[in-house]
């Protein structure tokens, strides 16, 4: 049976602002509803990589104020760059996406997205790394990215399915649809899992 199919008795529920995330939940036949979630998206600094997209994916879940009703799953999800030792979030202006963009220039790095499922009864938090490698960028072609496509709603500066995917990367390992703001296959291998345990 297919999971669609098993999750006709739930309500499936996506607290997501993010059309990329909207759209590919939408590709796999799964019913939902949206609601919106408000989160300021800090987190405590001794946190690194994968722990910060969860605890992120947490706090969202922790934000949504209307009490789960029986059968509700509600879907969180945070995805954040790892670079060097550091977090690319949302660039807030030209200036921080020019420099998220000159740092990921050549660099080998991991968008991770930590995800939470919660109902009444149970919770579960994971997240999914996928590792990107963009080849030399040169400051025209970065600034001509910033100015065209205004990523200023994407972790990292970029969208991979964007033009400076298409162009600068040379390497992906893992999940593109991670990369892109859902891993869909584990979203759906954990929604399976959810609805399976007691």
């Amino acid at each position: 049976m297919m999971i669609a199919d098993r999750l006709e008795n739930y309500n499936i529920i996506l607290a997501s602002e993010s059309p990329r995330r909207r759209e590919l939940l939408k590709d796999t036949g799964i019913r939902f509803t949206i609601t919106k979630v408000d989160c300021d998206e800090v987190y405590p600094d001794n946190l690194k990589n994968s722990a910060i997209a969860e605890y992120l994916a947490e706090a969202k879940a922790n934000a949504c104020k209307s009490e789960l009703k029986e059968n509700d799953i509600l879907i969180t999800a945070d995805t954040i760059v790892w670079c060097r030792g550091l977090v690319l979030g949302k660039p807030r202006d030209y200036n921080e996406a020019f420099a998220f963009l000159r740092m990921l220039s050549g660099c080998d790095h991991e968008v991770i997205t930590g995800i939470s499922l919660r109902s009444r009864q149970k919770r579960d938090v994971f997240s999914v790394v996928t590792h990107v490698t963009f080849r030399d960028l040169d400051d025209n072609e970065i600034d001509y990215y910033i100015r065209c496509f205004s990523p200023f709603d994407k972790a990292g500066a970029y969208g991979i399915q964007e033009w400076i995917g298409l162009m600068g990367i040379t390497s992906i390992s893992g999940s593109y649809y991670n990369v892109v703001g859902l891993p869909v296959s584990d979203l759906l291998d954990h929604l399976q899992r959810f609805i399976e345990s007691k």
